[in-house]
């Protein structure tokens, strides 16, 4: 198992549903009285995925306790080649990440 803590926080993705000036980024926004702005519905779900994403948790808190338990009572068993080939693993693809490399 690979752990990977290169996840970023999606922020306000998605919640800010202002119309950005073409003037450049101190140019006032210029609207004609009326405009409307309308989000497709592609925007709203979007908005729900991030909602569910920012309330899932990032840790299984219960695997964290079964396995803090089992390792305070003895029973926690490492399998010395699973996490040997996990390392190679990681190295393999840490190498081909590298640009300019094959």
């Amino acid at each position: 198992m690979k752990i990977d803590n290169s996840m970023k926080p999606l922020g306000n993705v998605g919640t800010d549903n202002r119309a950005k000036p073409a003037g450049g980024a101190g140019a006032p926004a210029s609207a004609a009285p009326g405009a409307q702005v309308q989000l497709s519905s592609l925007s709203s779900s979007l908005q729900q995925a991030e909602a569910a994403v920012s309330a899932t948790p990032v840790v299984d808190q219960s695997r964290v306790d079964e396995i803090k338990a089992a390792m305070a009572e003895g029973r926690f068993k490492v399998d010395a080649e699973k996490v040997a080939d996990g390392l190679i693993e990681s190295v393999r693809q840490m190498l081909q990440a590298q640009p300019g490399k094959a």
